[in-house]
């Protein structure tokens, strides 16, 4: 009994895209329990009945729950991940030492600009006073320039 002629290569790809959806139905079973939770406009109780819902009947509770409170998924999404961006950035500016340049540093690039021409000895004086009082020049615009 030779197995390549019982399970024809059309049967294979139905299996195969059967698993892919089932895999598929999964990951949106999942994604709608996670939101429910994630969702701070529910309170207790309907949490409590959108989950009983999705799990006691799971197709048509998740196909119901897509529908009326699929638009504010999307939403909810982009803003835990936008959560989760800025917490590691800032995890990562923690963790990479200092607050910026020192102002050895900017006091080189303040003198490389005036050399240049880039910024009159006025303009120097002035960035080099706030730098040594603590401040950075990039914290006040140059006068006569519109600020943003």
């Amino acid at each position: 009994m030779n197995l390549a002629y019982d399970y024809p290569l059309l049967n294979a790809f139905w299996t195969m895209l059967w698993f892919f959806l089932w895999i598929m139905w999964f990951f949106l079973l999942f994604k709608v329990i996670v939101d429910i939770f994630r969702d701070d406009s529910l309170h207790g109780w309907a949490k409590a009945g959108w989950l009983v819902f999705v799990v006691l009947l799971p197709f048509l509770g998740v196909f119901v729950y897509v529908v009326a409170r699929g638009k504010d998924m999307g939403r909810r999404e982009r803003k835990h991940m936008t959560e989760q961006r800025t917490a590691f950035d800032a995890y990562v500016k923690e963790a990479a030492g200092g607050p910026g340049p020192n102002s050895a540093d900017q006091l080189a690039k303040l003198s490389e600009l005036r050399t240049r021409g880039d910024i009159t000895q006025e303009e120097f004086q002035r960035a080099k006073d706030m730098v040594l009082a603590g401040g950075t020049p990039s914290e006040h615009p140059r006068p006569g320039t519109p600020s943003a």
